[in-house]
């Protein structure tokens, strides 16, 4: 019970992660408000974990604003976790357009400047909190996600350090954690899928996932969850400005060095050159 007394906004917390958070924070003691755009699952959510639920579309920073302030009006704000999100645009470079890399931005970057931005000054005049910020493996390496969403959760991870440091004299402590493939319904949503099509594609992901990292196993809401709720602990009190990547093993390093079927290029030379 470690957040007994503590006031916890979650963003994104009617699914997923998200809920997943909620429901650990909730579990710990925590008073947890969720912010959302799905009524139905975040109302569900918050009457599961006793918490409340407040609408917010996190790529407006009006109701950001409206959300932490709602939660600091009910008794204090003390943890922060800016956890909305979703896939944004799926176009290349070469295509993309200015319209959509700044909806995709504004979802994923700024919605988590503004949280920031308007949790610190309520935080700090009650002496201090902990926020996390919600990255990305994509933030380090190609391949894992749009171009969009892995340079704006690249962006998540600096401003993650840039904040930490600003906010250290307010004694606010901010971190980043960056999951790995998670089975939860982003990937799905982005391609518009629902029912059985969504069903059978998050069951394909969970499957490739498992065989994609040293863990042989689909990363899961929970292993997040715990992550998010130890950053926020005064267990963590000597942690911040940084992150905590949850990925399996994701990236360690290119495949052959944990996957034993897998030749190395200095295998394959010397294959090649008969030893």
């Amino acid at each position: 019970m470690r957040f007994v007394g503590k006031r916890a906004v979650v963003t994104g917390g009617a699914s997923g992660i998200g809920r997943a958070t909620a429901e650990r924070l909730a579990q710990d003691g925590a008073e947890v408000w969720i912010g959302d755009i799905d009524d139905a699952g975040g109302e569900a959510v918050a009457a599961a974990v006793g918490g409340r639920y407040h609408r917010c579309d996190v790529s407006d920073p009006v109701q950001i604003a409206a959300l932490v302030g709602a939660a600091d009006a009910a008794g204090g704000l003390d943890l922060l976790v800016n956890n909305a999100g979703a896939g944004g645009s799926r176009e290349r470079i070469d295509a993309i357009s200015a319209d959509e890399w700044d909806r995709t931005h504004a979802l994923l970057l700024r919605s988590v400047v503004m949280g920031i931005r308007h949790a610190a000054p309520l935080m700090a005049k009650r002496g201090g909190g902990a926020i996390v910020n919600t990255s990305s493996v994509s933030a380090f390496q190609s391949g894992a996600a749009p171009i969009a969403y892995s340079v704006a959760k690249a962006a998540v991870i600096h401003l993650t350090r840039l904040a930490a440091a600003e906010l250290s004299q307010h004694n606010i402590r901010v971190n980043a954690v960056a999951p790995g493939f998670i089975t939860t319904n982003i990937f799905t949503a982005s391609l518009g899928m629902t029912g059985a099509a969504r069903d059978q594609a998050n069951a394909m992901i969970a499957g490739a996932a498992a065989q994609a990292q040293p863990v042989r196993r689909a990363g899961r809401p929970e292993d997040i969850a715990a992550a998010i709720a130890y950053l926020l602990s005064d267990e963590a009190g000597f942690v911040t400005g940084t992150h905590l990547l949850v990925d399996g093993g994701m990236n360690i390093g290119p495949r052959h060095s944990w996957d034993p079927d897998v030749p190395s290029f200095f295998d394959a030379i010397g294959k090649a050159a008969g030893q």
